[in-house]
């Protein structure tokens, strides 16, 4: 029994008549770049995730710097990010000249630790972005009391998160403004790159809308310089027809969870990553620690079932940051984590026999 890590084909062959209407839509119109479709999906997904606003954005990547941009971020500021993450959080901070500051996570979820916030932050602080990781968002009220204290925005990454809530607020409406991805594998993904920044900061959406469209005001009037960063109508269409499906989609991979919840409950060696009970997860990964991840994964392989390790090597190890003089022993719960954690397949598609089968040899590898 193969078993796919995410499985993209079931959900395409069952959209693609709605995915060919929307083409033909789009191309009949000719009408491909910040067109009614963009509008329509902006104005959805906003309300999606209790905001007054969302600009589409050509990645999540993108939607980082322009959300970090339009919080004031650039040459020589400090942007405080989790260890534990893609590089993206990280990288769209340098693409402005800012200085990523690392900090370590919690033993428990894995999710930013509040408390060494002010160990990270300093004068030239000018954001603290909290990812919301595997899809469970990070404990964001202290987070959002100690950055309000000190005047610095809060930025989510929201790009794992799609429809997840934290004491019953949807995430991407906790902070100053939020960053999205809907590159094809998240909980919404498009058929292609694509992204959002999501805030109620009227000025911050402005700002973000300008900046995306190289910082076009009027046609050829450039109120600032601003980015080639928009999202194609073709994109926006597409996710149109699958965020009224998000929320079903969702409550799939909460029930596939709950059933490698029981079932791997009773291995000794295989330990889920640790869940808030005042969250709702949206579970865009499943993620287990294991003893000996290189041998379990390559039993799994031979198995025939995929798996993924997000991410094998913190941050402040990686070589693209060696500059920032960071080593190993800085971040050590981060750095622990990352010779553990094994992402199981999880996908709304998961049958029970399927994640009984991955039990099954996690249980054989791990004996």
């Amino acid at each position: 029994m193969r078993i796919p890590f995410v499985d993209l084909k079931s959900q395409g062959s069952e959209l693609y008549d709605q995915f060919e209407a929307s083409f033909r839509s789009v191309v009949e119109r000719a009408a491909y770049t910040l067109g009614p479709e963009v509008k329509e999906f902006e104005a959805a997904f906003a309300g999606f995730c209790g905001c007054s606003r969302a600009v589409g954005v050509s990645s999540g990547t993108d939607a980082l710097k322009l959300a970090y941009l339009a919080a004031g971020v650039g040459p020589g500021d400090e942007v405080v990010v989790p260890a534990n993450t893609f590089i993206a959080t990280a990288e769209a901070a340098s693409h402005l000249g800012a200085k990523p500051v690392f900090v370590d996570c919690l033993e428990t979820t894995a999710n930013l630790d509040p408390g060494k916030l002010a160990d990270a932050c300093t004068e030239r602080t000018r954001a603290i972005v909290p990812v919301h990781l595997f899809g469970q968002p990070a404990d964001m009220d202290p987070i959002l009391e100690f950055a309000a204290d000190r005047g610095i925005p809060v930025i989510e990454d929201a790009c794992q998160a799609h429809g997840a809530t934290y004491r019953g607020r949807p995430v991407g409406s906790l902070g100053a403004a939020a960053a999205f991805s809907f590159y094809p594998g998240k909980n919404l993904g498009a058929l292609g790159d694509g992204g959002a920044v999501t805030t109620n900061d009227p000025r911050m959406a402005d700002s973000v809308d300008l900046l995306r469209n190289h910082g076009q005001s009027d046609k050829y009037t450039h109120a600032l310089i601003g980015y080639c960063d928009r999202l194609h109508n073709l994109q926006a269409a597409f996710l149109s027809v699958k965020l009224p499906r998000l929320a079903a989609a969702n409550a799939a991979r909460r029930l596939a969870a709950e059933r490698y919840d029981r079932l791997l409950a009773g291995i000794a060696g295989v330990a889920p990553v640790g869940r808030r009970d005042d969250v709702e997860h949206v579970f865009h990964l499943y993620v287990v620690e294991v003893e000996d991840r290189d041998a379990v994964r390559a039993a799994l392989d031979a198995a025939d079932i995929e798996s993924g390790i997000h991410y094998p090597v913190p941050l402040h190890l990686t070589p693209a940051y060696r500059s920032l003089g960071y080593g190993v022993g800085d971040f050590p719960i981060a750095e622990k984590k990352a010779g553990r954690i094994l992402s199981l397949p999880m996908h709304p598609y998961l049958s029970e026999a399927q994640i009984e089968y991955v039990a099954e040899v996690l249980g054989t590898a791990t004996a």
